[in-house]
């Protein structure tokens, strides 16, 4: 009696796709491993929603600048300390926000500190340094741990401690951010702030004529069991008038 025989292997992506032509395989580092299930699971288990906004920030910049002038060249700031302080502000005014869903109590924890995750990119992936006590350290201090952090990531990586205790995160991508995008929540957080590339807007004036305004396309994804659109907007709000006080500080 003949053995049965076995069913054929199904050909692998790499056979189907170099059938069309000369391909490349290389391995994904081991932050896009931990990183893609992480994001996989957020995505799945998370109900996201995304509310875009713009952010006038003609004055903050300038104020910024205007600080920068008077700043040794090593001293010297980013925005990203400003909207690290900007988002604080945000979060104690709404603390919602900062806030993890306990499934299994059916209760929402909520954090009496603000400690914010600022999305690295690295050679290796994207990674999460969180910068800690976001409501009570000085603009230098919060730039001095996000370069701290920057630097450590790209470097040598992050240890656990450095990526771990944080309540809400932002993602900036900075000059190469495009108009807009979708970022994924870092569960079990329940919001994320992405923000993309500032742009020069025309808008009119008081006395009828055009002036340009520097806009910040923001995108706020939130878990939508814990807040809602109105929520949402309130948040967009209170983040201008937290931009506004900064740039009259």
């Amino acid at each position: 009696m003949s053995e049965p025989t076995q069913p054929a292997a199904p050909p692998s992506l790499v056979d189907i796709l170099g059938s069309y032509g000369e391909v490349e395989t290389r391995p994904l580092s081991r932050i896009q491993a931990l990183t893609g299930r992480a994001m996989t699971r957020n995505w799945t288990t998370i109900p996201h929603v995304t509310h875009q906004d713009l952010m006038d920030v003609t004055d903050l910049e300038a104020n910024r600048r205007a600080g920068n002038a008077r700043r040794a060249a090593d001293g010297q700031l980013s925005p990203v300390p400003f909207l690290l302080k900007a988002v604080a502000g945000v979060l104690l005014e709404l603390p919602h926000f900062n806030s993890a869903l306990d499934e299994a109590s059916k209760s929402i924890v909520l954090r009496k500190y603000v400690n914010i995750g600022l999305a690295i990119d690295t050679p290796g992936g994207l990674v999460i340094g969180v910068v800690r006590g976001c409501d009570t350290g000085s603009l230098e201090d919060l730039a001095a741990e996000a370069n701290r952090l920057a630097e450590k990531a790209r470097a040598r990586g992050l240890a656990l401690a450095d990526m771990s205790g944080g309540g809400f995160t932002v993602s900036s991508l900075g000059a190469a951010g495009g108009t807009g995008f979708t970022p994924i929540i870092n569960g079990p957080e329940v919001a994320i702030l992405g923000v993309s590339r500032m742009q020069e807007t025309p808008r009119k004036g008081a006395d009828g004529g055009i002036e340009w305004r520097k806009m910040l396309p923001v995108a706020l994804s939130y878990d939508h069991r814990v807040i809602n659109g109105a929520d949402a907007g309130r948040f967009m709000k209170a983040l201008q008038a937290q931009i506004d006080r900064l740039a009259q500080a």
